[in-house]
């Protein structure tokens, strides 16, 4: 699982190999792909409920398409495109745990983020990345 900054979320995007999602079976719809022969859109079963034929709109099931986001926030399942995923979600900085050490130290004892900088010498990137992970949050390197 990955972190992103708006909140926790899971999130997997889908590539067409992967046979479940957060423990939902994919089920390739009957559209194909007329270039590829390979499924068009996907979709999978929300909820064991079989709605009769003449329900509309069908909730309990998530149609996607290769390329799209599934998001698991807040025990809904949703869909989001790439380039809306990636606006809204981005992944939390991954810091070297010295640096996260210090980062909580420093929030521990009512230091400015300024205070991170005055002791160390840390290039324009690194400066960057540590104010992003003390703004929004941060993974440390090797952790999962």
């Amino acid at each position: 699982m990955k972190f992103y900054r708006k909140q926790p979320i899971e999130a997997e995007q889908f590539d067409g190999s992967q046979t479940s999602l957060f423990g939902y079976e994919v089920m390739p719809d009957s559209l194909l792909d007329a270039l590829t022969g390979e499924p068009a859109y996907y979709s999978i079963l929300i909820d064991d409920f079989e709605p009769e034929p003449d329900d509309f709109p069908d909730d309990n099931e998530v149609s996607f398409e290769i390329g799209d986001w599934i998001v698991n926030e807040a025990d809904e399942i949703k869909v989001m495109a790439d380039e809306e995923f990636k606006q809204q979600y981005a992944e939390l900085p991954v810091i070297p745990r010295v640096w996260g050490d210090m980062i909580e130290v420093l929030k521990a004892n009512d230091y400015p983020l300024s205070e991170m900088f005055t002791e160390s010498d840390y290039n324009c990137d690194e400066q960057e990345l540590i104010a992003r992970a003390w703004l929004d949050g941060y993974a440390v390197e090797g952790r999962k």
